[in-house]
């Protein structure tokens, strides 16, 4: 029997993985091919063209090949983006170039980084009642994160991290990687939040709870909003509510309705005072009104008290603090409230609510820890990084975009994903997350620290030679 050819096969390594690969075949993060018998990168290197005066956000261009032209250094960026990966960890990083600004020798140096230490914090505009703090957040069943502190107008999450992507089961890192990486690539997922709500995130959108698209962002707590708009009501009713899951406020009692003359109502609230006008905990976390679980705002007044003002036709304002629930109630003779038709004159004072309520949206922050061995794709003397990095010596950008880096030990950053081109995240199945990082400092400081000097190349070479995992490049305008 004639023995079938065996098809040879290729050792990646841009990763732990170490994959083998057969001739136009893929490796198992879909990022890495055998082409003609060399890796290549699938996705082309990324550089940033930046059109001052356009205006225009960060949008896909053609691929394009360099044709010769020296181009304007000052104008592109060349993001880590399609890179490639400083794996093994000794090798300097895929691209390491030296330009001129303004007559200054600057170095970036750019890889795709590979993180197990990484995750993502959500800020979710919204009143809604998502969770209790501390309660896991889900995504296809299994824990990827757990509720954070509620903020204003906003409630945070933390997905991610190295137990959940290392420390659990294998189907629970696969699925933590696979949220995060859809996360940070600006596709929208859907979590569920134990004991709590299901919601839909997507970075730049506004979040879908329980099927239902919030559209605005409280102008402030209860109190706040009598703050800002007691004069738009006084002389219009008697009394205003300002139904919220954090502050409730009653304008009579509030200080800026002392300020402007307003007269005691008798009113009473169901909750516990905290300063004249300001109430906690007047009902339950949910869905409804101002972030609470009530549908009907009557259930948190009490009983009205006629010495201290109460009377028939007493007219009462209840409205949320987006202005999307609002009810109109007058006192009957029996001192109770009863619903009437709201007056047009009120409305504009509902309206002026809403206009200065600024649409909800999902923000998702990637945070990195960059240690460990990915330094020495930089420089031989890691630490140095470290401290040209806290010293402002060096900047960090991920995908061109601007990141924060935390205090502290260790190269911690964070950066906003809207502001990064498309697709700028991936994976290997360790499972981590593979992010791009790129390190800029002046030439003279980059060989203080210990850094490849030899391997530092003009834009132009970069431009006509491509690097290690190919030459394939893409032009995007920002």
């Amino acid at each position: 029997m004639q023995k079938s050819k065996l098809i040879e096969k290729i050792r990646c390594d841009a990763c732990p993985i170490m994959c083998f690969i057969a001739e136009g075949k893929y490796g198992a993060c879909d990022r890495y091919a055998n082409k003609n018998g060399k890796i290549v990168r699938l996705d082309p290197l990324l550089i940033l063209n930046n059109c001052i005066n356009s205006g225009m956000k960060i949008k896909p261009f053609l691929n394009t090949e360099w044709n010769g032209e020296i181009i304007k250094e000052k104008d592109i960026f060349i993001t880590a983006i399609g890179s490639g990966t400083t794996y093994p960890d000794y090798k300097p990083a895929p691209f390491i170039f030296n330009r001129n600004i303004d007559g200054n020798d600057f170095v970036t140096i750019v890889t795709e980084a590979i993180f197990s230490y990484c995750g993502v914090k959500i800020k979710i505009d919204t009143d809604r009642h998502l969770g209790l703090e501390r309660s896991i957040i889900r995504y296809k069943n299994e824990a990827v994160g757990h509720v954070m502190t509620s903020e204003y107008g906003s409630q945070m999450m933390s997905l991610g991290g190295v137990d959940h992507l290392t420390g659990g089961s294998k189907l629970e890192g696969r699925m933590t990687c696979e949220v995060l990486m859809n996360l940070c690539n600006k596709e929208p997922v859907e979590l569920t939040v134990d004991e709590g709500s299901k919601v839909i995130v997507q970075a730049g959108k506004p979040p879908i709870i329980n099927d239902v698209i919030e559209k605005k962002m409280r102008v402030g707590c209860g109190s706040a909003t009598v703050g800002m708009f007691a004069s738009q009501w006084y002389g219009l009713v008697d009394e205003v509510v300002i139904v919220d899951d954090h502050i409730t406020a009653v304008v009579s009692e509030h200080e800026a309705g002392k300020v402007l003359g307003w007269e005691s109502t008798g009113i009473s609230i169901n909750g516990r005072r905290s300063t004249p006008g300001r109430y906690f905990q007047v009902a339950n976390p949910g869905s409804g009104w101002g972030g609470t679980d009530i549908n009907d705002p009557l259930v948190i007044l009490g009983k009205w008290n006629e010495k201290k003002g109460a009377r028939e036709g007493l007219k009462i304002l209840m409205v949320s603090t987006t202005g999307e629930e609002y009810s109109y109630y007058e006192l009957d003779k029996n001192l109770l409230p009863k619903k009437k038709k709201f007056p047009n004159n009120l409305m504009k004072t509902v309206q002026l609510i809403e206009e200065n309520c600024e649409p909800a949206m999902c923000t998702v922050m990637f945070v990195g820890g960059a240690g460990g061995s990915l330094r020495s794709g930089v420089t031989k003397n890691p630490v140095k990084l470290t401290s040209s990095i806290h010293k402002n010596k060096t900047k960090i950008t991920s995908g061109g975009a601007e990141t924060f880096v935390w205090p502290g030990g260790g190269i911690t950053f964070m950066v906003n994903v809207i502001d990064m081109p498309d697709n700028a995240f991936g994976y290997v199945p360790t499972p981590a997350i593979v992010a791009p990082i790129e390190f800029t400092l002046e030439k003279e400081d980059y060989e203080t620290l210990g850094g490849h000097t030899n391997s530092i190349r003009t834009l132009e070479d970069i431009f006509s030679k491509g690097g290690e995992y190919g030459a394939d490049k893409k032009i995007i305008e920002k």
